[in-house]
């Protein structure tokens, strides 16, 4: 008698659920029947956005059909808009219900403007959200420019690459604009720990990039807009001010949540108050939104789910490691620092401290990546002996 495969749906195709998708394929095999839904067709990778204003880099594309014939699962092309737990249902935008014995939620977060009179980036935006404000630093019309980041979860990391690139293309078009950057982090990308922290604050010493921590900032608008420094009130004058914006969640209905609608969830990722349904990314309450801890969390919540279909698995907890990929005025840092105890003081390197070397260390996400963009003739170069590389991510430096 042939048992019925268990039914695992994954809500949302970024980077958790295509995480997910590749790790329950690789350690559950046929024991789950996947199935992902996204309205998107593509899945891009994100983080690149950020170069592709200074022709630093572009954000791939892959298909999402591709991504599911490549994993042997179902794909829906509509969003999870709502779940019963109790029934083991979710409701799709268009109305479609899709029956599940566990459903894993990477439905992400909101981008929501955090001041009004700043222009506002993430990475959504198109390369042309910030082609104005270059033209004009190119045309030495933009001589102060603040770039913001606002408290609350997210990720800072872009806006040190945008005042560090910006302020290398002022270099260049010999413009040279005075650059500050606002921040509540007490040092520069604190997170990292002080190690990769004094490299970041060199970095910007370097680039000519003034730095205000340890702060929340006001944009006031005026002849010009005006960032106010609290505490104290300082006042920034500037041409332009560049803000990353606030997050909220986005859960569907029939998920609990806190006040800002992130999703609460127990070390294995399994969604609090209920019982089938687990959930990583951006989406849950943590407060640092970062692509490769989101694979982080999927794989823990793939584990679990592993787990229950009857795989020889034993889940392991979510751990946070930070593995970030800075891009800096004159090339690149890698940061790698392991949080909540154990990473000392973290690791600020020139080279790479894992492979394959990209924005986002997924697991199985970056070598599946790395492996299409191979057969694409897309690839980067093996790298040289003696560099140090993260083994747990599935390349051994030997194969190279």
């Amino acid at each position: 008698m042939t048992s019925t495969p268990f039914r695992v749906l994954i809500a949302g195709g970024g980077v958790a659920g295509v995480e997910a998708l590749l790790t329950l394929r690789a350690i559950a095999g046929d024991r789950c029947e996947l199935t992902l839904a996204d309205a998107q067709p593509d899945f891009v990778y994100r983080p690149m956005k950020v170069a592709e204003p200074f022709a630093r880099g572009a954000a791939q594309r892959r298909s999402h059909a591709d991504i599911a014939r490549d994993a042997g699962a179902r794909l829906v092309a509509d969003a999870v808009v709502a779940i019963d737990d109790d029934e083991r249902t979710a409701t799709t935008e268009s109305g479609e219900l899709l029956r599940y014995d566990a459903i894993l939620l990477a439905t992400g977060a909101r981008a929501v403007p955090a001041y009004r009179h700043a222009l506002t980036w993430d990475d959504r935006s198109a390369a042309e959200h910030l082609g104005g404000l270059l033209r004009d630093l190119e045309q030495g019309y933009v001589r102060r420019l603040a770039f913001v980041v606002p408290p609350g979860p997210g990720w800072p990391l872009p806006a040190y690459e945008l005042a560090l690139m910006t302020a290398r293309m002022g270099f260049d078009a010999q413009t040279a604009p005075q650059i500050t950057l606002v921040t509540c982090e007490p040092a520069p990308l604190a997170v990292f720990g002080r190690e990769a922290s004094a490299a970041v604050a060199a970095e910007l010493e370097a680039a000519g990039v003034g730095w205000h921590g340890a702060t929340f900032a006001d944009v006031e608008k005026g002849e010009r807009p005006v960032v106010v420094v609290h505490p104290g009130a300082r006042r920034i004058e500037a041409d332009r001010v560049v803000a990353l914006p606030r997050l909220a969640g986005r859960a569907p209905a029939g998920v609990p949540t806190d006040d800002d609608g992130f999703v609460r969830v127990d070390a294995h990722c399994r969604v609090r108050g209920l019982r089938n349904a687990w959930a990583a990314g951006d989406g849950i309450a943590f407060p640092v939104k970062f692509g490769g801890l989101a694979a982080a969390q999927a794989d823990a919540a793939a584990e679990a789910i592993a787990a229950l279909a009857g795989a020889d698995v034993t889940p392991e907890p979510f751990k946070p490691v930070l593995r970030g990929r800075l891009l800096t005025a004159r090339g690149e840092r890698f940061l790698h620092h392991v949080a909540g105890g154990g990473g000392g003081d973290g690791q600020a390197s020139e080279h790479a401290l894992w492979w394959p070397p990209s924005k986002i260390a997924g697991k199985r996400l970056a070598p599946y990546l790395a492996e299409r963009d191979e057969a694409l003739g897309l690839g980067q170069a093996p790298p040289p002996a003696g560099v140090a590389v993260q083994t747990d991510l599935g390349r051994e430096l030997a194969a190279h």
